[in-house]
């Protein structure tokens, strides 16, 4: 074997290792680069996690995957989001099966006990995310960005005022 077709090998696996950190990276990233602004209530739930680093795991009180009817939904699911009269934030309407034909939502995976957005975790060193967690006990709000497609992002949350 000689040492060019091993260098293109090389640089092949290399590439593909790339493109699939793209792939990964690219709902949150069109979420952050072409997304339109949000703010929702958030409460936070865990400051630290021993194996994945300090961050804040966050709670959104209104998104749920309950149907109008109740029921609830799996797999990938629509939440259209509403705003909150008299106010700047936003809220989750009742999960759909189907993609909204207009207004912003959010595109998430329902497993049999919660939502899974790509919002539930903000990161930070272990002094922020502790003190983050005292300063939002009473009430938050989280600022994200959302794209097109649904995509989201969390770019922020501070105490709500």
């Amino acid at each position: 074997m000689s040492w060019r077709s091993r260098s293109v090998r090389v640089a092949v696996a290399c590439l593909l290792q790339l493109v699939l950190v793209g792939v990964a990276v690219a709902p949150s990233l069109s979420a952050r680069v072409t997304g339109e602004e949000y703010r929702l209530a958030v409460a936070p739930v865990d400051p630290v996690d021993p194996f994945r680093g300090a961050y804040v795991t966050l709670s959104y009180p209104d998104l749920t995957q309950a149907r109008g009817d109740g029921s609830s939904l799996s797999g990938i699911v629509f939440v259209p989001l509403e705003p909150v009269a008299g106010s700047d934030l936003w809220r989750g309407r009742p999960a759909q099966s189907q993609r909204p034909a207009r207004g912003p939502y959010l595109r998430c995976n329902a497993d049999s006990w919660r939502l899974r957005c790509g919002i539930e975790s903000l990161f930070a060193s272990q002094d922020t995310a502790s003190r983050l967690e005292r300063e939002l006990l009473d009430g938050a709000v989280a600022t994200i960005r959302v794209d097109r497609r649904g995509n989201a992002a969390v770019l922020g949350v501070q105490p709500d005022r």
